[in-house]
């Protein structure tokens, strides 16, 4: 599940319905666990998130913390514990017990879990059926190193003679989920960088056979207690002495890289009662101070004019918290202002941004920032460290280059409605013009008629020009003009009388089409019997070449395509 780096496509935090769901989910899923072990990995007051990953994977944890469940398909069906959350909780799941070092070697590997490689108890096999979730110990240590489903029930394992494949292994110490962590953690202990380690038990996960028995075919290798057929190539090297000791060497320098530097003492002298989330706990007035960093870090590299307006939410989750230090947690509740909406609201008044709240959606909304601001000025945005890839043999590293990003804006052009309040205010009719840009032109014709109701703010008087820019043509006849309008009716009814169109950016190409964006159509048909044909069509609106488009689908789905052209 994790053999491969793979990365998020989103990041995001649970609302209180989603993380309701997710603990029935588990309490369902793992009787064993009880609410409080169940509330000691998914503290009550805790932020939970959620990455969601190309393969489908869900990945759910604290924020600040440690991954503690994943879920294979997204759907909520085949969630399992993370090594994390076992090592908090080892009796979450029943667990397989190994013979010894000679097979956690491989399940440490990546290897699945045969039978002959547990050590089944004297009064016989346990019960189980096909699809649990059970979790792998090596002998004399509490901590479990891998996690992972059954392949059969306990009826078929005793029909077949307990051998083949017991468990497939979704997780296990050391994947790519462990190694995606910053910091290794030993239960009981802490971080392994300023561990003191008193766990020689736990080693017994990287232990080399003593010898090497059988030929290295398949038999032999499920007698091992691993997939023959995915670690054939280690069982065929332990065959021969020269490839044996060089397996003893890797491991030797496996073992070397994780306790190096460790001195083994009596007692461990860390505090268990410690949590993660109280090591990166900052008081309000730190946090507050980060916060104002981390926004003006957005404002200066993220937050684009052309992005505007744009709500809180998006400018918190997209823009803010992708610029916070690296083992920082960035929540608003623990700090001075409590609420999102309250902090931005206190940099509008210090005039550093332009806020306000949509009634309808009951939001706050970023409208403009202002980059003449003394703060924004005097900011230096930090330089993320650029990534470089190593071409190999005597090719120079070059930089990685970011992938061409595809951005869509609604542009609108002034119209014979308009024009005559665009010329009052000294506004160019044949540019192009954003909803906002719009609505500041209608706003400075108001201001400058004095347009504006005396006795209520939020209503606009129409002066002839204004009522026929607004309504000319759209009023039936005999129907009487309206007289007045409301501020938040005037910019859409405004731009709503404008000729739309859209401007489509992909990397450094740019093209402006007139009218809406036109969406892509994508249809099924059914051909010979049971064949069925996907149609696309449209994509060229978007700046995707149609036989580009098709190699990439074949070599992604490996199915034939064809590319034609549409009538007209």
């Amino acid at each position: 599940m994790f053999k491969k780096a793979i990365e998020a496509k989103s990041h995001q935090r649970l609302s209180g319905a989603d993380r309701k769901k997710l603990k029935r989910t588990i309490r369902d899923r793992f009787p064993r666990a009880s609410d409080a072990d169940i509330d000691a990995l998914l503290p009550p007051k805790a932020e939970i998130t959620v990455s969601k990953f190309v393969n489908r994977v869900h990945l759910y944890g604290v924020e600040g913390s440690f991954p503690m469940f994943f879920d294979v398909d997204g759907r909520g069906s085949e969630i399992f514990p993370t090594v994390f959350a076992l090592w908090k909780v080892p009796e979450m799941l029943p667990s397989f017990i190994l013979k010894g070092g000679e097979v956690s070697q491989f399940i440490i590997g990546g290897a699945d879990l045969m039978f002959p490689g547990i050590n089944i108890p004297a009064e016989g096999l346990p019960s189980f059926l096909a699809g649990e979730p059970w979790a792998v110990k090596v002998p004399g240590n509490p901590s479990p190193i891998a996690v992972g489903s059954t392949t059969m029930s306990t009826a078929e394992a005793l029909k077949a003679g307990i051998r083949g494949k017991a468990l497939r292994i979704t997780h296990y110490y050391r994947d790519l989920l462990w190694e995606s962590v910053e910091g290794h953690y030993v239960p009981n202990a802490g971080f392994l960088e300023d561990v003191v380690f008193e766990d020689p038990v736990f080693l017994s996960s990287v232990q080399v056979p003593d010898s090497c028995e059988g030929s290295g075919d398949s038999s032999n290798h499920e007698n091992d207690g691993v997939d023959g057929k995915e670690v054939r190539e280690s069982a065929i090297s332990d065959c021969h002495p020269t490839s044996k000791t060089q397996l003893d060497s890797d491991i030797v320098e496996q073992v070397t890289t994780v306790v190096g530097g460790f001195k083994v003492t009596d007692n461990i002298a860390a505090d268990e009662s410690t949590t993660v989330e109280e090591q990166h706990t900052l008081p309000a007035e730190d946090l507050d101070a980060y916060l104002d960093k981390c926004l003006l870090q957005a404002l200066h590299t993220t937050v684009n004019d052309k992005d505007l307006p744009m709500p809180g939410s998006t400018l918190w989750s997209n823009h803010v918290l992708p610029c916070r230090p690296s083992g920082i947690t960035l929540d608003i509740k623990k700090s001075s202002h409590k609420k999102l909406s309250k902090w931005l609201q206190a940099k509008s008044s210090a005039g550093l941004i332009s806020v306000r709240e949509d009634k309808y959606k009951k939001e706050t909304v970023l409208f403009s920032v202002n980059r003449r601001h003394l703060d924004y000025l005097s900011f230096k945005p930090e330089r993320r460290q650029e990534q470089k890839v190593d071409k190999g043999g005597d090719q120079a590293v070059k930089e990685t280059q970011s992938p061409k990003l595809l951005e869509v804006s609604e542009i609108y052009k002034p119209s014979i409605h308009v024009n005559p309040i665009f010329a009052s205010v000294g506004a160019d009719t044949g540019k192009l013009y954003s909803a906002l840009e719009a609505s500041d032109v209608v706003s400075k014709y108001i201001e400058k008629g004095n347009l504006v109701k005396p006795m209520s703010k939020s209503i606009v008087v129409l002066d002839p020009t204004l009522c026929d820019a607004l309504f000319k043509g759209a009023i039936k006849k005999g129907s009487a003009y309206p007289t007045e309008i409301h501020k938040k009716d005037l910019g859409s009814t405004f731009v709503s009388r404008m000729q739309a169109h859209h401007i489509v950016t992909r990397g450094s190409e740019s093209v402006v089409r007139k009218g809406s964006v036109r969406t892509i159509q994508i249809l099924t048909e059914r051909r010979q019997g049971n064949k069925k044909v996907t149609k696309l069509s449209g994509m060229e609106t978007f700046l995707m070449d149609a036989d580009a488009l098709a190699s990439e689908l074949q070599k992604k789905f490996a199915c034939s395509t064809s590319v034609t052209e549409l009538p007209e």
